[in-house]
């Protein structure tokens, strides 16, 4: 372990240990000046992720990959506050070099929230009809929350956040096949259960899966309301009263199993979901089009979506905390 973990690991275990209970999740508007949410940039960030190849476990895309958001945070964060959680995990074939990143914003702060996504895509397109054995691009399912967190990332380093904002991007959340939920959200629960600063405890977490498709919609997903129905209820009441209603649907979602899921099963961390998808008419889930299938690339990636999730959240963290 180099000093600069050493260090990083310190900072957050300082701020942990004198984080204090807070009654529930409060909001209120506190007329600050929010900075504005770049949809071209988070495009981008997509863009790049994409080019580097799937960004699938064990490949030279994902090594890539790696190096690039590692890179970017640290540009964004500085050296001292990114931090590489590395770790092995058992696959089909043989082992997996897995990695989870985790930046810190505003390290002075006792106060904190998490912002989440998953960066791997699927290894296989089982959801096509042709090459179903091939890997997928994943531009929504895996960039466009990445793409959109970058983003974010960007505006705190020229804008300090008025609370602790921790950015964990989990790996490995995407592998497992259909139905074998051991082999899914590997590297959520790897965090969970190997917490890289013993008794973190932000305020609350949102992850973003699947937050980038020209014409998303984004109900109110159940696990996240049972989670933390305050938290849903403000990001939801922003984004009606910034326009994009048509977007996040004030109606009930289906229980989606995710790494929010995970994290609750091994935490006290309230984490909600923000993910494209709805409820059919048995209640199940139906997700996009485009899910699991070599149709999730750039095309499907929509500015005038990333620049609503992006401007909510930006909404949430700036001037309602």
């Amino acid at each position: 372990m180099n000093k600069i973990t050493i260090l990083f690991i310190s900072i957050l275990l300082f701020i942990s240990c004198k984080q204090t209970e807070n009654n529930g999740l409060q909001f209120v508007s506190r007329d600050r000046d929010v900075p504005t949410f770049s949809a071209d940039s988070a495009y981008y960030f997509i863009e790049t992720q994409v080019n580097f190849s799937p960004r699938v476990p064990n490949t030279y895309g994902h090594a890539e990959t790696r190096e690039y958001l590692m890179a970017k945070l640290k540009d964004y964060a500085g050296d001292q506050s990114v931090f590489p959680q590395e770790f092995t995990a058992e696959g089909y074939s043989g082992d997996m070099k897995l990695t989870n990143i985790i930046a810190a914003f505003n390290t002075s702060a006792t106060d904190r929230i998490m912002l989440c996504a998953h960066w791997d895509t699927r290894p296989r397109a089982d959801m096509d009809t042709v090459k179903t054995a091939d890997y997928i691009p994943g531009a929504d399912d895996g960039g466009s929350g990445v793409g959109i967190l970058l983003e974010l990332a960007r505006l705190m380093a020229d804008n300090p956040p008025p609370v602790g904002v921790d950015i964990v991007l989990f790996d490995g959340e995407d592998y497992g096949t259909s139905g074998d939920i051991k082999k899914y959200f590997i590297g959520s629960r790897y965090w969970a259960q190997n917490p890289p600063v013993p008794g973190y405890k932000p305020r609350f977490g949102i992850l973003l899966d699947m937050v980038g498709a020209k014409g998303a919609q984004f109900p109110k997903e159940e696990y996240s309301m049972m989670y933390a129905p305050n938290l849903v209820n403000e990001l939801w009441g922003i984004a009606e009263d910034k326009g994009y209603g048509h977007l996040f649907l004030n109606e009930p979602g289906a229980g989606v199993l995710d790494d929010h899921y995970i994290i609750d099963q091994y935490t006290d961390i309230p984490v909600i979901d923000v993910i494209n998808h709805s409820r059919g008419e048995d209640g199940n889930i139906v997700f996009a089009e485009h899910w699991h299938t070599h149709r999730d690339d750039m095309p499907v990636i929509s500015k005038e979506t990333l620049k609503a999730v992006g401007e909510v959240l930006a909404e949430l963290i700036y001037n309602r905390i």
